[in-house]
């Protein structure tokens, strides 16, 4: 026997198969069984009645000719049964329980043909159909009996039949089980056999497709986008060390370049200040590329410790507005309102002000740096249960092979030498938006400029996901 703990689900399924065929068959074997003894009973018994019309009809009426017509019909019509015998009792005989005794049939089998006109009864394999018979003097009890044999005969080979056939349907249903428990997890023994194959080392392989709509390719199909979002993990995280080092590196050398190559000798006045001014610019340099990357590390979080508020956008464009005006005064932003609902509740979205702040802060200062302060239009407008933004500019653009990789850290478009950036701004706008499940999405044009589009829920939602 399997225990619970230790039986294969595709064992599982063969003797939950197996046992559904076998109680369907038994069930329907039985009933079938069940309705041909009622009917061969009930048969015999009429047949038993016929017999007991036609032999007092033919015993107890006088018309001889009748009873030579009687005589004549039974012989040819009706064949003598086995142990076939036929009593006739006055009605009015004061005897029963004497007769019934000497008969050994229950007193209420008699009572039974008294008041009904009928009755019938079984003793072992012996039947007997009794009826009230009106001659034409008296009333009589007719009763006949007889051994059921063939009809008996008849269910023991049919109960062996059924017995056989359901032996044999369940061999058959046993190997259906089987072979349809290894039909359907066949493909699942495929999924498990190339799973174990892939590790860090191989993430490129992938399961086979299907190409059929069915609960296996769908769980295939989920399993290589998990993969692929893995892959693409591993080979960010990889970037993220390979591009950190180096750009951590390179303020660090020049920082202890400088101080080595001064300290070597006594240096003036204004030598120091200019080593100290190097350093001081390498040192800010190297705040800022941390802070960045704490920040972009802390992002990447579920971020249930932020607080999360309603914020209100249209209110919030202004501030972003504000604190570039601040940065970049030669900034050309315009804000575009037409789209407004003109309910203000329609615009607020839960979420935490610094870090949306920040976020759009990100994407309207590359607009206006990459497009080197030509009009920056930023619209807004409600839709349902979400607020959308758009950012659009009309400066570099971003090739079209190199757009996939805009999200990875310090990756920098291959246009972009000739602006100052370390490839961190976007990533951390992305972290931002996926803290509140905010959809992100840019379309560029090489040298005609950039669109990005936000879309965030206005409803409400947890973030533990």
């Amino acid at each position: 026997m399997f225990s619970k703990s230790s039986m294969k689900t595709q064992t599982k399924l063969a003797i939950f198969f197996f046992l559904a065929s076998m109680a369907t068959i038994v069930v329907l074997s039985a009933s079938v069984y069940y309705f041909i003894i009622q009917y061969s009973f009930t048969d015999f018994y009429k047949r038993l009645e016929i017999r007991g019309v036609v032999t007092a009809k033919a015993q107890l009426d006088q018309e001889e000719a009748s009873q030579a017509v009687l005589q004549e019909v039974r012989r040819l019509h009706l064949e003598r049964l086995p142990e076939e015998k036929e009593y006739f009792i006055p009605a009015d005989d004061g005897e029963l329980p004497q007769t019934a005794d000497s008969l050994g049939l229950p007193l209420n089998f008699f009572h039974q043909i008294l008041q009904e006109g009928e009755a019938t009864h079984q003793k072992e394999n012996t039947f007997y159909a009794g009826i009230l018979y009106q001659g034409k003097q008296d009333k009589y009890l007719v009763i006949v009996s007889a051994n059921n044999y063939h009809n008996l005969q008849l269910l023991s080979h049919l109960r062996n039949g059924f017995l056989l056939a359901i032996l044999i349907v369940s061999l058959l249903a046993l190997s259906m089980a089987i072979a349809f428990s290894k039909k359907v997890f066949q493909p699942v023994k495929a999924i498990t056999r190339r799973v174990m194959e892939i590790s860090s080392k191989n993430l490129h392989l992938r399961l086979e497709d299907r190409k059929v709509n069915d609960e296996i390719s769908e769980l295939s199909s989920t399993f290589n986008n998990m993969l692929d979002r893995l892959e693409t993990a591993f080979e960010t995280q990889n970037n993220f060390i390979s591009n950190a080092s180096h750009e951590l590196n390179t303020p660090l050398t020049s920082i202890i370049g400088q101080t080595d190559v001064t300290l070597a000798k006594e240096r003036t006045k204004q030598e120091y200040v200019e080593t100290l001014t190097v350093v001081q610019r390498e040192a800010g340099r190297l705040e800022k590329i941390t802070k960045s990357l704490l920040f972009l590390a802390q992002t990447g979080l579920t971020g249930k410790a932020l607080t999360f508020d309603k914020v209100r956008m249209d209110q919030l464009l202004w501030d972003v507005k504000e604190t570039i005006d601040k940065m970049n005064p030669r900034n050309k932003v315009q804000l575009n309102f037409s789209l407004m609902p003109d309910s203000p509740e329609l615009l607020k979205v839960k979420g935490n002000n610094q870090l949306l702040h920040l976020a759009l802060s990100n994407l309207i200062n590359n607009a206006c740096k990459y497009s080197n302060n030509q009009a920056v239009i930023v619209s807004i407008a409600a839709s349902g249960s979400k607020v959308i933004l758009v950012v659009k500019d009309q400066g570099i653009g971003i090739p079209e092979d190199e757009l996939k990789f805009i999200f990875d850290p310090f990756f920098r478009g291959s246009n972009t030498k000739a602006f100052e950036g370390y490839g961190i701004g976007l990533p951390l706008t992305r972290n931002i938006l996926r803290l509140h499940q905010a959809d992100l999405e840019v379309v560029s044009t090489l040298n005609k400029g950039t669109t990005v589009q936000v879309v965030l829920p206005t409803g409400h939602y947890t973030l533990d996901q």
